[in-house]
């Protein structure tokens, strides 16, 4: 596997060769030719690629830890579903999980405590992102004195009648590793076109909104989510 975020990641840290440096929409053609059926759920996919060996967001609890609810962009996620340490909120009107559009996922690794284990993390999100779809960009944010590096990976994925645009950060929560997921799909004959103009209008503000994102749900918090 490629290496390309480490626990001291600069802002200079160099890239793989076919990631831009900034969010570029590729024609729906090399997205298409990027996808192949690969026969697996949307939870496969993410259990497999968090796995370790402008708006504001913030977050909320409605009565009780059971009843979390997310803020992203002026929009409300509420809690869908949550198995081992993965949780899946959708926006409040978007309830059935065989259909949504919008998607935010917290995948929480309690094993993971410092800046080289996360950057572990970020390459295995990486690497498994590659092999599902296309990379459309990779930055880190540099580590200081007072705070780690954080990691950030955006690709295309699904199938050319269902495609998924995925922001990915990893960072470390109250000192334990969290991949927060941001995911827009679309479905249909016309996939690509609309994935790249809903990329074009929403993908910066999106990726800005993510990273920016400064309070999100403590891993207590997550670890008291109902699971499926």
């Amino acid at each position: 596997m490629s290496v390309l975020f480490c626990q001291s990641t600069l802002a200079h840290a160099p890239h793989l060769g076919d990631v831009p440096v900034t969010m570029r929409a590729s024609s729906p053609g090399d997205w298409r030719a990027a996808m192949t059926p690969h026969g697996k759920s949307r939870r496969d996919l993410l259990a497999k690629a968090l796995a370790l060996a402008a708006g504001t967001a913030g977050y909320a609890h409605a009565g009780d830890a059971n009843a979390t609810k997310l803020s992203f962009r002026a929009t409300t996620f509420v809690h869908r579903w949550s198995k081992n340490d993965q949780h899946e909120f959708t926006p409040a009107s978007d309830t059935d999980l065989k259909s949504w559009r919008d998607m935010i996922t917290l995948n929480l690794h309690d094993k993971v405590r410092q800046g080289g284990q996360l950057a572990e993390v970020a390459n295995q999100v990486l690497s498994n992102y590659q092999r599902q779809g296309k990379i459309l960009q990779t930055r880190s944010t540099p580590r200081t004195p007072t705070r780690p590096a954080e990691h950030l990976i955006i690709a295309v994925l699904g199938t050319p009648q269902r495609l998924e645009a995925s922001f990915a950060r990893c960072l470390l929560q109250d000192g334990m590793g969290l991949v927060a997921v941001v995911s827009h799909r679309v479905d249909g004959s016309a996939a690509g076109p609309e994935m790249k103009r809903w990329l074009d209008s929403e993908g910066r503000a999106t990726e800005q909104a993510l990273m920016a994102w400064a309070v999100l749900p403590a891993p207590a918090d997550l670890k008291r989510l109902s699971r499926a």
